[in-house]
């Protein structure tokens, strides 16, 4: 059975390096944001799980489209795949990790393989156009 998990998932850059969290009992580190819920907008999904994980407030006036990547879904059986829906926004306060967040870090694209592989994806594009160094 194949299936797809719809995330929306927030791109913050900074001097060449893309803020990421890994999850309690997890080693590998993910761009931070979740999975849908039902009835939830794009921009709903980017504000509340962006508060769950870091605590901070996105500015959705600011919130842009960055582009929606799919790969295989990290940890899960072969055939499940996940859509990750990116965007990047202004924010209002520190990041600091909540909820399921063990530890923020930023990471450089020769971090690439200590993420996951729609992660990875993202990684490579973002290097491509010089975001990523």
């Amino acid at each position: 059975m194949n299936s797809t998990i719809d995330k929306i998932a927030w791109i913050h850059l900074d001097n060449g390096k893309i803020l990421s969290t890994r999850s309690r009992g997890k080693n590998a580190y993910y761009i931070p944001g979740g999975k849908r819920e039902p009835g939830e907008t794009d921009l709903d999904t980017l504000i509340r799980e962006i508060d769950e994980e870091l605590s901070i407030a996105i500015i959705p006036a600011t919130a842009t489209h960055v582009g929606t990547y799919q790969a295989q879904a990290h940890g899960h059986a072969e055939g499940i795949t996940v859509r990750m829906t990116c965007y990047t926004a202004d924010h209002h306060g520190v990041p600091t990790p909540s909820s399921e967040i063990e530890e923020i870090t930023w990471l450089s694209y020769a971090d690439r393989d200590r993420v996951s592989p729609v992660d990875q994806i993202i990684f490579d594009d973002l290097h491509q156009t010089g975001q990523l160094h």
